[in-house]
């Protein structure tokens, strides 16, 4: 019932918009987001709202069917019905859908859904995310685990992927859109004890890095945005494997995110997770837990509306980068690691080209670090235009 009511925040009808004019966001957007219960998603709504722009908000019944998750976006619901003058018209640039994801069918259906209501899709913002916390080995010790690995895929790769291919061809055919894919630096940089969260991350940026050269001669834009990692993690849902003994931070020096996470859980008495006052000894079969980490209301803003605001200024704009990370700590981190493999790739450079059969211009200037035309030299006697 409180499905149906959410997804009666809009009417039936087409309502007819203006088209949208990206370079400078003064026309309204037809947003539609894979998953909008979390409070980066409510508040970015709320944002995209108050400026004019519309809005298939996607609802995983996973999702909404738990109270507490939901509870940001059934309040946010309940104003655009208030009647308040700020909030005028609100009502009629909203539009809930119920959709899973990880099922092709749903997604075309959502899709379609979106496009009967407002008339388009201008702006596909893939924001579904669940983190996995445990090691290579923890998540290989059973069945139960190994299938956290599959849903880790499902969640984070899978199901975006399916909304991508069912939005794609209506972008196509209009000639223009914009694909904004919110990742998180865990695309650059591998976590300790979160791998499959990881892996993940990068098969959908390696996807989506192949699908930007394809969608470009059909003017439609791609972006990954990076935020931090704790963006995604603390505000979706974050699940726990049974932790061996020989990864316990008493035992391995490796850094890890489990006890971090685990303490910041601990502070919500209807999210612990354990007992500090009990010893692990105590517990007689360690189990998969799985929680939504609940921060104050102010915690959550200073979390996420960094990224909500970069978010809102690179929605279909003319020329949105392909990558952009958001934050400094994002920046200084992924600069790090590609300045720990600049150093490595040129402490092995002989070593690389030392393989290469035949020797040639490009191999010469790898050695030396002189700039070379690879095109002239894979393409002799072809013009670069040609």
């Amino acid at each position: 019932m409180a499905e149906r009511k959410m997804s009666e925040a809009a009417p039936a009808t087409k309502i007819p918009i203006p088209a949208a004019s990206f370079p400078t966001h003064n026309s309204p957007r037809v947003w539609f987001l894979t998953s909008s219960l979390s409070p980066l998603a409510v508040r970015l709504i709320r944002l995209l709202l108050a400026h004019g722009d519309y809005v298939a908000a996607g609802l995983p019944p996973h999702e909404i069917e738990d109270e507490e998750r939901s509870a940001e976006f059934r309040e946010l619901i309940n104003e655009c019905k208030s009647g308040r003058k700020d909030r005028e018209g609100w009502k009629d640039r909203i539009r809930g859908i119920r959709c899973d994801g990880r099922v092709m069918g749903q997604c075309g259906a959502a899709v379609a859904e979106a496009v009967e209501v407002f008339g388009r899709i201008d702006i596909l913002l893939c924001c579904t995310s669940e983190a996995v916390v445990g090691t290579v080995e923890e998540l290989s010790t059973n069945a139960a685990t190994q299938n956290l690995v599959r849903d880790q895929f499902e969640i984070i790769f899978f199901s975006q992927v399916n909304f991508i291919k069912a939005t794609l061809p209506l972008l196509r055919e209009k000639h223009t859109g914009h694909m904004i894919i919110l990742t998180g630096i865990g695309g650059h940089i591998g976590t300790p004890g979160m791998p499959m969260f990881s892996a993940s991350t990068w098969a959908l940026e390696g996807y989506c890095d192949s699908l930007a050269y394809e969608i470009a001669p059909f003017n439609i834009k791609l972006t990954i945005v990076q935020p931090n990692k704790e963006i995604s993690v603390l505000t979706n849902k974050i699940t726990f494997a049974p932790q061996l003994p020989q990864y316990e931070s008493s035992n391995n020096p490796a850094p890890g995110l489990r006890d971090i996470l685990t303490n910041v859980l601990n502070q919500h008495p209807e999210t612990r997770i354990s007992d500090p006052s009990r010893p692990s000894s105590s517990i007689k079969k360690p189990k998969i837990v799985s929680r939504y980490p609940r921060l104050p209301a102010e915690a959550r803003d200073r979390l996420v509306m960094e990224t909500v605001h970069a978010l809102t200024a690179i929605g279909g704009h003319e020329n949105p980068p392909a990558r952009h990370i958001v934050g400094y700590e994002g920046v200084n981190s992924v600069k790090e690691k590609l300045k720990t493999v600049s150093e490595e790739l040129e402490d092995f450079v002989e070593v690389s080209c030392a393989v290469d059969i035949f020797k040639s211009d490009v191999g010469r200037a790898a050695l030396s670090g002189a700039k070379v035309d690879a095109h002239a030299v894979f393409n002799p006697g072809v013009g670069p235009s040609s």
